[in-house]
């Protein structure tokens, strides 16, 4: 069992508390085929980057303007595209356990995809969020992370991240905060705790205003 403190939580969406990876395998197979990508080795980059930055990785020489027109197709395509879209396993009791805390989604997902996938996962939206309007840079960059923090009204050194990607966790480090990988893809790049569900952990509020996350071993 670990155990950390917090006075704020921040939340990344996708992988970590809603399971969209069926629409984005989908989406993102189509998009490589159309670019003679490897589907494969395209879907080890794709988690937790804004898509026109994943794509700047995959298409290094590729001009940046065309990379944020094909980002605005996947994004319209992504939030037309609910299927097979659920919360990841605890993250109902998760959400609820979070509702009079401090809390934030910090997404790479614009605004009207974080609603349809939170809506598709009956999963309630923080009343604060980050989309990707809100930030001027996509993870690995902490922009978002802080920016959360910031609107919370907390230090980043205060904030516990919840992360399933290895750009996410480097955004949350870079931060200054502490990291919970969330599911498979997080434990090789070492968070301060991992668990494979959000069935692991366990939300408790202190009388001061302090957050006790008890983390099962993964």
């Amino acid at each position: 069992m670990t155990t950390l403190t917090a006075r704020a939580l921040l939340l990344d969406m996708d992988g970590t508390i809603v399971n969209s990876d069926a629409v984005v395998e989908r989406c993102w197979r189509r998009w490589a085929e159309e670019h003679g990508l490897d589907a494969d080795e395209t879907l080890k980059v794709v988690h937790g980057r804004q898509g026109y930055a994943t794509m700047a990785v995959l298409l290094p020489d590729r001009p940046m303007e065309l990379n944020h027109e094909d980002n605005r197709r996947m994004l319209a395509a992504e939030t037309a595209d609910m299927d097979g879209v659920v919360p990841v396993p605890g993250a109902p009791a998760f959400m609820a356990a979070l509702a009079a805390l401090p809390h934030a989604l910090v997404t790479s997902a614009d605004r009207k995809l974080a609603e349809a996938r939170m809506g598709a996962a009956a999963l309630p939206m923080p009343a604060v969020r980050v989309t990707a309007e809100c930030v001027s840079a996509s993870k690995p960059d902490p922009e978002g992370f802080l920016k959360g923090a910031a609107e919370l009204g907390f230090a980043p050194e205060d904030c516990v991240v919840f992360e399933d990607s290895e750009a996410g966790i480097a955004a949350g480090k870079a931060a200054g905060m502490r990291v919970v990988g969330v599911g498979p893809r997080a434990a090789a790049h070492a968070p301060d705790a991992h668990v494979m569900t959000l069935e692991q952990v366990r939300v408790e509020a202190g009388p001061d205003g302090a957050i006790t996350l008890r983390i099962a071993a993964a």
